[in-house]
C-alpha cells in the first residue's frame, strides 16, 4: 500500500477500520458463546434455525442467552458479508481479499456447526469443534485487521541477534500451545470437568490427583496446560525485553499478553473458588481468546519487522552460541 493518492489512503483505513469493527464483534459473539455455555442455555433453544418454530422466542430464561448467541453470530455474519465485499471492491492484495473470502466460508461452517450442536443435543466432538473454529475466526479476523492497517506494509524492518531460536520461532510455538489450552479447556467446559478437581492451585490436596478417571484427567490437563502456557508466555515475553525493548511494535503486544496472562489465571481460580460462576467463567473464556489474539499479534508483527528466519541466520546463532560456551568453559 506504498505511493498511494490520500483517497487511496483514506479508503484504506476505513476497509481497515471496519476490519477492526468485525473483528470486536466475533470477540464478542465468544463472550456471548461463552455465556450460553457457562448458564446452561446450549439447549435452551431446541430447533435451528427457528426458534421453537417462530423467528423470534420469548424472551425468558435461558433462551436469551441461547436466541442472543444467534443474533450475535448472524451480526457477524453480516458484517463479515459487508467485509468481503469491501475488501473485494478497495483491497489490491489478493491474498487478503482471499483471507477474507476464506473468514466468510469460515463463518458459514461455523453456523452449520453450530445448528448440528442444537439439533444431535451437543455431541461432544461437534461442540468441541465449535470452539475450535470460533477461536480460528476469531485468529483470522484479527489478522484481517493487522493487514489491512495502512502501516502494515511501511513497518520497519529491524535486524535479530544471532539466537538458537529466533523471535518468530518462538511466537508461533506460544501461540500455537495457547490455542491447543483453549481446546483442552473447551474439552472439558462441554464434558462438564470444571469442577471435578474442586480445589486450586492443589488438587484434591494434592500436586498430583491421588485418583482418576476421563473427567480428572481432562480437568488436570487443563492444569497442566495453564503452566506450559505461563512457560511460553514468560519466555517469549522476556525474549522481546531483552532483545527488542526499542520496538514498540512488538514490546506493547509482548506486555499486553503478559498482562492478560496474570488476568487469565486469576480468572481460572476465581471460577473454581466461585464454583464455576457465571460471570468469571465467562470472563475467563474471553480473556483467553484475547490472550491468543495478542499472541497472534505479537507473532505477524515479528514476522513482519524481523523477517523469516533463514538458515543462514539458525548457523550463526549456532557458531556464536558454541563460541560463547568455549569461552564459558576456557
Amino acid at each position: 500500500m506504498t505511493n498511494q493518492s490520500p483517497t487511496e489512503v483514506e479508503k484504506a483505513r476505513g476497509l481497515h477500520r471496519f476490519a477492526v469493527l468485525t473483528a470486536a464483534a466475533t470477540f464478542c459473539l465468544i463472550f456471548i458463546g461463552g455465556l450460553v455455555t457457562s448458564t446452561g442455555s446450549a439447549l435452551a433453544v431446541p430447533d435451528w434455525p427457528l426458534a421453537f418454530g417462530k423467528l423470534i422466542p420469548a424472551w425468558q430464561g435461558g433462551i436469551r442467552f441461547e436466541f442472543g448467541h444467534r443474533l450475535a453470530a448472524g451480526t457477524v455474519v453480516i458484517l463479515t458479508l459487508v467485509l468481503m465485499a469491501w475488501a473485494w471492491r478497495a483491497e489490491p492484495r489478493k491474498w487478503v481479499r482471499q483471507l477474507v473470502m476464506l473468514a466468510f466460508g469460515l463463518i458459514i461452517v461455523q453456523a452449520i456447526l453450530g445448528g448440528i450442536t442444537v439439533l444431535f443435543e451437543l455431541p461432544l466432538a461437534i461442540a468441541v469443534t465449535h470452539a475450535a473454529t470460533a477461536q480460528a475466526l476469531f485468529c483470522l479476523m484479527v489478522s484481517i485487521a493487522i493487514f489491512t492497517n495502512p502501516r502494515w506494509d511501511s513497518t520497519p524492518h529491524v535486524d535479530e541477534p544471532p539466537s538458537r531460536i529466533p523471535l518468530t520461532t518462538l511466537a508461533v510455538a506460544t501461540t500455537a500451545v495457547i490455542y491447543m489450552q483453549i481446546l483442552v479447556g473447551a474439552l472439558m467446559r462441554h464434558m462438564s470437568a470444571g469442577l471435578v478437581i474442586p480445589d486450586f492451585p492443589l488438587s484434591f490436596g494434592y500436586v498430583v490427583p491421588p485418583y482418576w478417571n476421563e473427567f480428572i484427567a481432562v480437568n488436570f490437563a487443563h492444569r497442566c496446560g495453564a503452566v506450559v502456557v505461563t512457560a511460553m508466555v514468560l519466555w517469549t515475553v522476556t525474549r522481546v525485553l531483552r532483545t527488542h525493548r526499542d520496538v514498540v511494535a512488538l514490546r506493547r503486544p509482548a506486555l499486553g499478553l503478559f498482562l492478560l496472562l496474570i488476568v487469565q489465571i486469576c480468572l481460572g481460580a476465581i471460577t473454581i473458588w466461585s464454583g464455576r460462576s457465571v460471570i468469571p467463567t465467562t470472563s475467563h473464556v474471553a480473556v483467553g481468546a484475547a490472550v491468543l489474539a495478542t499472541s497472534l499479534t505479537l507473532t505477524l508483527r515479528a514476522y513482519r519487522i524481523l523477517g523469516v528466519p533463514s538458515r543462514a541466520h539458525a548457523l550463526e546463532a549456532r557458531a556464536s552460541s558454541r563460541a560463547v560456551e568455549r569461552q564459558v568453559t576456557a
